[in-house]
């Protein structure tokens, strides 16, 4: 069982044109996002929000990011980012999970 209180969130305010209240993203799932009326509703949403994005990302057999892997950055030309951008949104999944899913896959392969 995955302990969701070790993934790092943020949280920020949302404007009131936005509907008010308080964004939470969490960093290694750039897929999932929440918000509520307060900090911890906010939280609380954002926790039930990462839960269905992990079982949604089981469910496809894509790998589920270590906690706090957000700090670790990768340079690529631009146009294959546009590429894996038009590719995730096909997948209906983000480009964070696709490039994981990819680069593991090869690895899986040659190993």
């Amino acid at each position: 069982m995955i302990d969701l209180s070790q993934y790092p969130f943020e949280i920020s305010p949302l404007s009131q044109e936005n509907g008010g209240g308080f964004l939470i993203t969490f960093p290694d799932f750039s897929e999932c996002i929440s918000d509520g009326d307060t900090i911890d509703e906010a939280i609380q949403n954002g926790l039930d929000a990462l839960h269905e994005t992990i079982v949604a990302l089981e469910s496809k057999n894509y790998p589920i990011p270590e906690p706090g892997n957000h700090n670790q950055l990768i340079q690529i030309p631009k146009n294959l980012y546009h590429r894996l951008v038009r590719y995730a949104k096909q997948e209906e999944i983000g480009v964070n999970t696709l490039i994981t899913t990819l680069i593991t896959e090869s690895l899986g392969k040659q190993i």
